[in-house]
């Protein structure tokens, strides 16, 4: 059985990024990035998803964190992407419900070998202490571009940003968790009727 690990280093004018994940982890997370919530949301989903993530990055964050949350964004996909492989084997698809307190999520994942991001989500502030909350659309859509995954991402309701966020990160990890597991049923199998994915 092929160790479902990779290492991805993207290197621009921008931001200099390292990101490992291994999808047979135990939940470990390791993180440098100058962007503190995002590495908060980072370590939900290694916690949640039973991957081992590590992300180091420098960037021009004196600027803001636009660049660097993107690139770890596409350097995590990319990951991703490399880690699962021909997918053979693999249950495809996965889904979550999350809750904390008031807010709730649903995060729907295919990997499907086809790039799709629908985000519905309303913040209900712009900023969660320093972070601008319409980052998490462009981490997400840079995962999504290079994973090549179909990703559905609902806030189904939540008053506190916070809270939203977490609902958002966790049930990502537990849908990716779900999705890229091994099912003992179909070992070997390409989850596909076209052959390929």
């Amino acid at each position: 059985m092929h160790e479902r690990k990779a290492t991805i280093k993207r290197d621009t004018l921008e931001t200099q990024i390292e990101v490992s994940v291994n999808l047979d982890g135990s939940g470990n997370g390791k993180f440098a990035t100058g962007v503190p919530f995002l590495e908060h949301m980072l370590d939900q989903v290694a916690r949640h998803g039973m991957l081992d993530i590590a992300a180091h990055a420098t960037g021009d964050t004196h600027i803001d964190d636009h660049h660097t949350v993107e690139d770890i964004g596409i350097a995590l996909g990319q990951a991703f992407f490399q880690a699962v492989g021909d997918k053979k084997g693999i249950r495809r698809y996965g889904h979550a419900y999350v809750p904390l307190d008031e807010a709730l999520a649903r995060v729907v994942i295919d990997f499907s070998g086809r790039p799709g991001l629908i985000y519905q989500v309303d913040m209900p502030r712009a900023r969660i202490g320093a972070f601008d909350v319409d980052l998490f659309n462009e981490f997400f859509q840079g995962f999504v571009n290079h994973a090549k995954v179909t990703l559905h991402i609902d806030s189904l309701r939540g008053k506190n940003a916070h809270h939203v966020a977490e609902t958002i990160f966790k049930a990502f990890g537990r849908a990716v968790r779900m999705a890229a597991e091994r099912d003992e049923r179909a070992a070997g199998v390409l989850p596909s009727t076209k052959g390929a994915l």
